[in-house]
């Protein structure tokens, strides 16, 4: 196959019929159909099973990484101040924007103490929004400083008391624009994940591979001698934010926040010493670990190898972990560092997510397992069914 098809938009797409699009979740948690699919070989046919098989169906000994991240209600409806709605979508997670928030010196004579920081966010009509604007969301306000392309907007937040705590109590789930309905009840346990962590309030989106996890499951594959790791990747707009270029390499990928604590460090490490594959939950799992791994490779380290004579590099103990913000795009072409498995939903046509699961097993092998799960009337998307890649 010749490079500019790797590289071309249309290479990326496939025909999806709009009621295999998954508009609520399994009525039971863990209840999804499972894909399993071989990444090497030749001919070899996607298995069809169920999410519960997902251990008799895992490489012996494996490390499976989880993203811990929770998703908050960052959908806030407010208004303008000519008059008329708008609606803000917090781009910028919570829990950075509080430990870099300063006292606002606005008012100085009201004794209420309210905080600022700079944030990024979609905002609603954008047409109508204009720069120096302040939308006023109740307990938060938001100064217009940049518009930018796309709906993105550079505000200035001003709030009191804690910023988590406000969205949780006005703030709707930005449920995927896929899903045409407004938030549920049941939504508010179901797009989050089980394992993930009120410290880390942060996504936009749910890392959806996670939502098939039950904590029966968990217990299953650690008695099996399953190891389990976790990370943490806030989803950002650029886990969503669709690939307009045609030549996709041209694709700007935007920033998301991540974390990686000595312990799961450590983790992978020995799983690469001792042969044992690391399976990665979810894309948002993955690209953590190979952003990590790649920005610490253009420092001329490897993360993920212990011993510095094998590495050809540098590799120190880890005893901080690793965090930083991550752009990483992966298309075909790229080079896997840390990542021997994936757990995933399907994805959307011509999207960033696609391409890289194409990356992972193939171009072509992906589009014929998604032709298949067409075929076989698989649940789509954030609440649909799950594939195994080994």
């Amino acid at each position: 196959m010749a490079d500019f098809d790797v590289f071309s938009l249309e290479s990326y797409h496939y025909i999806l019929p709009e009621e295999l699009i998954a508009q609520h979740p399994p009525e039971v948690r863990g209840t999804s159909r499972l894909m399993v699919l071989n990444r090497h070989g030749d001919g070899v046919c996607p298995i069809d099973a169920v999410f519960d098989n997902l251990p008799e169906f895992l490489p012996e000994n494996a490390l499976l990484v989880v993203n811990n991240s929770r998703v908050v209600p960052a959908r806030l409806f407010g208004s303008r101040p000519r008059g008329g709605k708008a609606e803000m979508l917090l781009l910028t997670p919570p829990v950075l924007l509080e430990k870099s928030a300063r006292i606002c010196t606005d008012n100085a004579d009201d004794a209420t103490i309210r905080f600022e920081a700079e944030a990024e966010a979609l905002l609603k009509p954008g047409r109508n929004i204009r720069e120096k604007d302040t939308l006023d969301f109740g307990e938060l306000q938001a100064d217009v400083l940049k518009k930018k392309d796309f709906g993105r907007h550079t505000l200035r937040l001003v709030w009191s008391g804690s910023l988590t705590d406000i969205l949780e109590r006005a703030g709707k789930l930005p449920l995927p624009p896929y899903i045409r309905r407004e938030q549920e009840a049941d939504d508010i346990s179901r797009y989050q994940t089980l394992y993930s962590r009120g410290d880390k309030k942060g996504s936009v989106a749910a890392p959806t591979a996670g939502l098939h996890f039950t904590g029966e499951m968990r217990e299953r594959l650690l008695s099996l001698g399953v190891e389990w790791a976790e990370v943490t990747l806030h989803v950002g707009y650029g886990t969503f934010s669709p690939v307009r270029e045609e030549d996709i390499r041209r694709h700007p990928m935007h920033a998301e926040y991540a974390e990686i604590p000595p312990a799961t460090i450590e983790a992978v490490r020995r799983a690469k010493r001792d042969g044992r594959p690391v399976i990665a939950v979810g894309t948002t799992s993955a690209r953590t670990l190979e952003g990590a791994a790649l920005a610490c490779a253009r420092e001329g380290r490897e993360l993920f190898v212990r011993d510095a004579c094998a590495a050809g590099a540098s590799s120190e103990p880890c005893e901080t972990g690793w965090s930083g913000w991550i752009d990483i795009f992966i298309y075909p072409g790229f080079s896997f560092r840390a990542v021997d498995g994936l757990v995933t939903n399907f994805h959307l046509p011509r999207s960033s997510l696609l391409m890289l699961v194409s990356a992972f097993a193939g171009r072509e092998r992906i589009l014929r397992a998604y032709s298949h799960a067409v075929e076989a009337k698989y649940r789509f998307f954030s609440y649909g069914d799950a594939m195994l890649i080994r």
